[in-house]
């Protein structure tokens, strides 16, 4: 028994596992006696802690136990509520209730929109919401760490301090200033003012009439002042004890003292900086608040569970030593470098290394009873284990959990959101309707069927630049181009979409008018399952919440803000699973998770630098300076804590350490945590390279069989009989794609919402052509008419209406004068939009000219409009680009029932940009054949010889249909993947 009023103070090494050793003490110091147990106490950080702790019990017991009553503090980001314990019903004086978090961000959020606005610097709501969440986070520190507000008046602002700094803490001062007047109307104070009077009472109760039972603080590593003063007086009682978890107490006393907190230098006043990013430092800063030294500390007597040693504990110490004390690592003993069952895996890419993690917790569950967990703060390499681990059936979930921003709860309403704010563009109208909740009847499954038919069908009309806004703008978009089945459905969807078109239509709103119509829209669209589940669940209560507390918040938010302001929030809702779900022996947790947790094997992932350690999120109130003269924690204490979560979990019995060279997007620098066990350790820093290779492996085709270039030889009765004139290069240089095109019927769809492409904007200079000939009669004063309209039309593409129109309408000025200066020659419009067909061959050949004129001997010319350069000389030499040629020969044979006669000219009106200006035409041949062009006279019946030639081999004959035939003829790359090009390319 220790001495009376000496703290009982403990430390369970890092190598031990913490919840099992803990247990087994407890229960020897109990003497077996149930009863005894059953009236203790025991205070730990979290609710995780717990349930480990709940665990290591029912391990130990190996019957029925009556249990201590475990509490939990809360997790120092205030992210749990102080136990029940601390909060006793028979107070006579209870302290005022805590705002409501949800209450208090919208509150904050208003003030800090009001001052902004005040100063001249106005801010959407979706900001004002994300800043406050940044500064309940800063004032929760300042009353945790009991730094008065009024102490941001004693600052001595240096002339140095950046405007933007002086501009935030004018701000939160203003705000702060707000804050208590604000929570004096309500009635209530910050959770953190309730959690330290909740602390302080129980302190002082129990040094005044100590617990009957035993009480026992274990495992917290909250070094906030009201935490260390209860911790002191739990260690005091008759019956209490405090337990650390990986307190070093081996640790040379040199590098202790230089962790910190340091006083002021007595001679300059300075204070030397303390090493916040040491492992050790928050248990340090508890010690000392608590006033008492690292000597009165002794090991928890006894051990349980998993024990990797004490071997593996120096080794990790020592990699883990203050920057200025390294230099030791060249004097080590072996032993005290070694990191024996410490194996480390570097992979290429995070796929690789999800891939080896899996491989290497599937392989823990080959020895019975073994247990192995993955620790990693990247969620995303979590999932990625979670989906690898699912092709051995194996569920194993993640505790940290999902945010609900990315689960499809979440993404519902963000998709409804993005959809009426974007006035129901196509993209977000589509993600929205095929979102897989959207009319999905577990009861009736043909419901679902029926509206993913009615949403293909809308799909498909989409395809290509984007219609008018808004629901009418699509409705008659669908109408325009004879889309009459998805008319009438997208009518159905449309009754159900247009109240909160309406709202939104009006411009900013009220957000709890806003939430309103979101959530009965989202009701509309998905019934009662949109809120079924965890994650459904997790839903309503958000959005229940926000309702509620929406009237204080920003007075009003535009429709567009919505969607911003959701998804901050939403990404702050974990959504975890529920308890006993998921593979018994596997576990993925995150740092804060995997406190006090133990495995057989730990995997510790995505060591890379900005990972694990994150990167200290800045704080946008408080400058560092200013931190540090009030007294806050650095930005920087965070690596220090996850530097500390990193040493506990490399305490198991058997480790793994894992990165990847790159991330998503760039190369990846190693974490320095990495680096330290790679330098201490040297050659003993084991590669798991046999884990490496069978990752690798576990997708190795191990040979590869590429595929044949494809020649397809469909029977004669398939091949088609009839051929527009715009076909015979596809089918001359790419057979395949004609093949694929004309008798597979695989026709290629257009991007949704797709910006215009030069086949759409010759669409749209074809189409004011053929109006221009139908209505005016290709009078010249009228074609720049006509391309206004279409310019100015809602339907025009905002990029052509900003980016194409001073280049379409100088060309259109150059077709207009062009026209009337050949008028003035004698050379008239004799047709334009025309088509035809003649049968040569044994086929049906087809065309459509854009203009045909009469020159003055009577002579037709074929005019060939083009938004873009036209064939070269070479490709018309070669055999290709002879639709002109075609055009003149059906005219010539009488295929055209508004213009025949011998053709005389051939021309390209090209669009395009040549000698300074936008205009000119061009011909592939001449009256003499200069400059290696055809002969005018010959260019009919060269083209023909052509078509009879191809027509031969491909329509009548039976020449395969091989792909890519000529390759620089056949540019188009639409059929590149069904013939799978990238396979045999180049190979013969």
């Amino acid at each position: 028994m220790a001495e009376a009023g000496k703290p009982r103070l403990y430390t369970i090494p890092s190598h031990k596992a913490f919840a099992d050793t803990l247990v087994a003490g407890l229960m020897r110091r109990t003497g077996g006696d149930p009863m005894a147990l059953a009236r203790g106490l025991v205070l730990l950080p979290n609710n995780r802690a717990a349930r480990a702790v709940t665990a290591a019990f029912v391990r130990a017991s190996g019957a029925g136990l009556l249990l201590p009553r475990l509490v939990t503090l809360g997790s120092p980001d205030l992210g749990e509520a102080v136990g029940v314990a601390l909060d006793p019903v028979d107070d006579a004086d209870p302290p005022p209730p805590a705002v409501a978090p949800m209450q208090r961000r919208m509150i904050l959020a208003r003030l800090v929109f009001e001052e902004r606005t005040r100063a001249g610097q106005p801010i959407d709501a979706a900001e004002a919401v994300r800043l406050a969440g940044e500064l309940c986070h800063t004032l929760d520190q300042l009353l945790v760490e009991e730094v008065p507000p009024e102490a941001l008046r004693a600052i001595d602002l240096a002339p140095e301090l950046t405007e933007h700094w002086q501009r935030a803490l004018s701000t939160f001062t203003i705000v702060l200033e707000r804050w208590p007047e604000e929570l004096a109307q309500l009635g209530r104070i910050d959770a953190a003012t309730r959690r330290r009077m909740l602390l302080d009472r129980l302190e002082r109760r129990w040094r005044a009439m100590p617990p009957q039972g035993f009480v026992c603080a274990a495992g917290i590593t909250d070094p906030a002042p009201a935490v260390a003063r209860l911790l002191r007086c739990v260690a005091e009682a008759p019956q209490g004890m405090t337990v650390f978890a990986g307190l070093d107490l081996a640790m040379p006393q040199e590098e202790w003292d230089a962790l910190g907190p340091h006083a002021p230098d007595p001679v300059t006043g300075r204070i030397r900086r303390s090493i916040e990013t040491h492992p050790q430092f928050h248990l340090k800063l508890i010690l000392d608040r608590m006033s008492v030294g690292r000597g009165e500390v002794a090991n928890w007597p006894g051990t349980a569970g998993p024990d990797a040693g004490a071997v593996r504990g120096r080794a990790i110490a020592n990699a883990l030593a203050p920057a200025a004390f390294t230099g030791k690592w060249t004097d080590l003993k072996a032993e005290d470098r070694r990191l024996t069952g410490v194996a480390a895996a570097e992979l290429a890419t995070p796929a690789e290394e999800a891939q080896t993690i899996a491989l290497a917790l599937r392989g823990a569950l080959e020895e019975e009873g073994r247990t192995a967990a993955l620790v990693t703060p990247d969620r995303a390499l979590a999932r990625r284990v979670t989906a690898h681990l699912r092709r051995w059936n194996i569920e194993a979930n993640d505790s940290a959990g999902r945010p609900l921003s990315i689960l499809p709860p979440g993404t519902l309403l963000l998709a409804l959101a993005e959809a009426a704010a974007q006035r129901f563009a196509p993209l977000a109208l589509l993600a929205l309707l095929k979102h897989p909740l959207v009319r999905n009847d577990p009861n009736d499954r043909g419901v679902r069927g029926a509206w993913l038919d009615g949403t293909r069908g809308v799909d498909r009309a989409l395809r290509g630049p984007r219609p008018a806004a808004g629901l009418d703008g699509i409705l008659g978009h669908l109408l325009a181009h004879r889309r009459e089945r998805a008319a009438a459905w997208f009518g159905e969807a449309t009754a159900l979409l247009r109240p909160i078109e309406l709202v939104f239509e009006a411009g900013p709103q009220p957000l709890a008018t806003l939430l309103s119509v979101l959530r009965e829209t989202a009701q509309t669209l998905c019934g009662d399952d949109l809120w079924a589940g965890p994650a459904g669940r997790a839903a309503a209560e958000f959005l229940d919440a926000l309702e509620v507390e929406a009237g204080v918040g920003p007075p009003r938010v535009a429709p567009d803000g919505l969607a911003p302001l959701l998804r901050g929030l939403l990404d702050e809702v974990a959504v975890r699973p529920g308890s006993g779900v998921g593979h018994p022996r596997i576990a993925i947790y995150g740092p804060i998770e995997a406190r006090l947790q133990t495995a057989d094997l730990m995997v510790l992932g995505g060591l890379n630098e900005g990972v694990w350690p994150g990167r200290p999120a800045p704080d946008p109130w408080l400058a560092p300076r200013i931190r540090v003269a009030l007294g806050l924690p650095g930005l920087e204490r965070a690596v220090g804590v996850a530097a500390h979560d990193f040493g506990q979990a490399l305490g198991a019995p058997r480790a793994l350490v894992t990165r990847a060279r790159r991330d998503a997007s760039s190369p990846a620098l190693a974490s320095r945590l990495w680096l330290r066990l790679q330098a201490m350790a040297g050659e003993r820093f084991t590669r798991a390279h046999d884990l490496e290779h069978w990752a690798l492996a576990l997708d190795d085709p191990r040979r590869h069989d590429p595929a044949d270039r494809p020649a397809p030889l469909p029977a004669p009765a398939l091949r088609p009989r009839a051929i527009s004139v715009t076909e015979i290069d596809r089918l001359k240089a790419d057979p395949y794609a004609f093949y694929a095109r004309r008798v597979l019927g695989l026709m290629p769809l257009d991007p949704v919402d797709a910006d215009p492409s030069a086949a759409w904007r010759g669409t749209a200079v074809h189409d004011i052509l053929e109006q221009w000939w139908k209505q005016d009669a290709c009078a010249p004063d009228a074609l720049v008419a006509r391309a206004q309209a279409m310019l100015d039309d809602e339907r025009t593409h905002p990029m052509m209406r900003a980016l194409w129109r001073p280049r379409l309408m100088e060309a259109i000025h150059w077709i207009a004068g062009a026209v009337t200066a050949q008028a003035d020659e004698g050379r008239s419009v004799a047709s334009a939009e025309g088509q035809g067909h003649i049968d040569i061959a044994g086929v049906k050949l087809s065309g459509r000219y854009d203009r045909v004129d009469r020159l003055p001997d009577g002579s037709l010319a074929i005019v060939d409009y083009k938004t873009g350069k036209p064939p070269s000389a070479a490709a018309v030499r070669a055999g290709y680009s002879l639709q002109l040629g075609l055009l003149g020969a059906i005219a010539e044979r009488g295929g055209f029932a508004d213009v025949q006669g011998r053709a005389g000219g051939f021309e390209y009106w090209s669009l395009g940009k040549k000698r300074d200006q936008f205009g000119y035409v061009e011909t592939p041949v001449d009256a003499e054949g200069k400059r290696d062009k055809i002969v005018t006279t010959d260019f009919t019946t060269i083209a023909v010889a052509n078509f009879v030639d191809a027509a031969g081999k491909w329509l009548t004959g039976g020449e395969a249909f091989t792909a890519k035939l000529v390759p620089e003829y056949a540019p188009y790359a639409e059929y590149d993947q069904l013939m799978r090009r990238d396979e045999w390319y180049g190979r013969d």
